[in-house]
């Protein structure tokens, strides 16, 4: 082996990079406040249902629903699903009004590593509303910082 492929398995460049090298771990507080700003966040109301083992992270299903009445005093204004691993967070970005009957999003997204997924949804009284679920991922997705 040369003394430059010698290098490059040392500092972990070889064929056996692993996401880490690319998408950091962003804690819950720093991911959010881009979105939240400084306002509370509350569990309920959200729903996400992914699977807690994923064998590729290029296409993994998930489903989001939230309860809530959907009328013109009371609807889901928008719903965000976000990731703490990813190269980018934000994965999807829906808008809702008050003329939806529900909401509800099935969706696959890409994963670039084991992590947290976040389903967070504003309703039209400003309230942020959150579920999170853990995925064990088995083979990343995003390796390439896209």
């Amino acid at each position: 082996m040369n003394l430059r492929r010698r290098l490059l398995w040392a500092l972990g460049l070889g064929w056996g990079a692993t996401p880490v090298l690319f998408a950091q771990h962003v804690p819950q507080e720093e991911l959010l406040r881009p979105y939240v700003g400084i306002n509370a966040v509350q569990k309920g109301r959200v729903r996400l249902e992914i699977a807690r083992l994923a064998d590729n992270g290029f296409n993994v299903p998930l489903k989001v629903s939230v309860a809530s009445p959907m009328t013109a005093q009371d609807h889901v204004r928008r719903l965000l699903l976000l990731s703490n691993r990813n190269p980018r967070s934000l994965m999807a970005a829906f808008e809702f009004g008050s003329s939806s009957d529900q909401v509800l999003i099935s969706t696959r997204v890409r994963l670039g590593g084991s992590q947290t997924v976040y389903a967070l949804a504003q309703t039209s009284d400003g309230i942020w509303w959150l579920d999170t679920a853990e995925v064990e991922v088995t083979e990343s997705a995003c390796l390439d910082q896209t």
